[in-house]
């Protein structure tokens, strides 16, 4: 993903500290480079959140907006993904370079959202519901984006706030919408269900999480799991332009369920106590 140049000498010191289980940076194969996590840092916006991954920095806000349900699911919300790779984040960016990438992205994002309960946005079943749109912006690139995304993604759901509405049908099949007359009268939203990504890069005989960008330099194939809270793996999919073996496949799928059930776990702990220390939390946004 970014421009990086690597001799065959730094190729072949990665290799072997994945093979001894210990990596250029000093860490495990299973393990994650320290997160920078804080949400409501966007103040137009009903969520957000900014992640800071090592040199990966990622800001995600959420929008809401009524709107009228599929036919083929009038009791369901909606939700979609936009993604903005920034040109500054890596010189591969540069132009139309980050498309393709931000498509993907966006793409991972809809299909792990499957399990997502959308039923808590109807407003009128078949009539009215509300529409989340999540803008993500990659404003650096320092290697891992899909899981990175996905962090910053359900920080920042977790911190939306819907505004109640109480829809009524009237006679002639007209909905009636009522807003709550005080603006502070919102609801969150339940994403224990909201998965996480998890990418397995494959280097050498063994899989390895949260790459560097160095790391993906020397893979030439990954898994990307998309994982529940409670272990399940709602989606998977591989990217780069090498195949995998059947066997690699098991044990990343095995791997990535044990690391994104763990993860996921951190990660609410962490909202909940940021959610405790309410408004007196001190806040940073980019001034940290």
């Amino acid at each position: 993903m970014a421009s990086l140049m690597l001799g065959e000498g730094e190729k072949m010191l990665i290799l072997h500290g994945v093979e001894d289980d210990m990596r250029n940076d000093g860490r495990t194969r299973r393990k994650y480079r320290p997160m920078e996590l804080e949400t409501n840092v966007v103040s137009h916006a009903n969520g957000s959140a900014r992640l800071r991954l090592a040199n990966t920095d990622i800001l995600v806000g959420i929008k809401t907006e009524i709107d009228c349900p599929f036919p083929e699911t009038p009791n369901l919300g909606k939700i979609e993904f936009f993604v903005d790779c920034s040109a500054n984040a890596t010189p591969a960016f540069e132009g139309r370079g980050g498309e393709d990438l931000a498509m993907e992205i966006s793409n991972s994002l809809a299909c792990a959202y499957n399990s997502f309960p959308l039923d808590q946005l109807c407003i009128t079943k078949g009539e009215q519901c509300w529409k989340l749109y999540a803008d993500i912006l990659i404003l650096e690139c320092g290697g891992n984006l899909y899981d990175a995304v996905s962090i910053a993604v359900k920080a920042a759901l977790s911190s939306t706030e819907v505004p109640k509405v109480v829809g009524t049908v009237l006679d002639g099949g007209t909905v009636d919408l009522v807003l709550s007359d005080d603006p502070f009268d919102c609801q969150k939203l339940d994403v224990r269900r909201a998965p996480l990504l998890v990418t397995l890069c494959k280097i050498g005989d063994f899989c390895v999480v949260d790459p560097t960008a160095e790391e993906e330099m020397c893979s030439v194939a990954s898994m990307v799991v998309s994982v529940l809270e409670n272990g399940t793996v709602s989606s998977s999919f591989k990217c780069g332009a090498g195949s995998l073996h059947s066997e690699t496949v098991k044990e990343a799928l095995k791997i990535g369920k044990e690391v994104g059930q763990s993860l996921n776990q951190e990660l609410e702990e962490i909202l909940l106590e940021e959610q405790n220390l309410g408004p007196k939390r001190e806040l940073f946004g980019f001034l940290k």
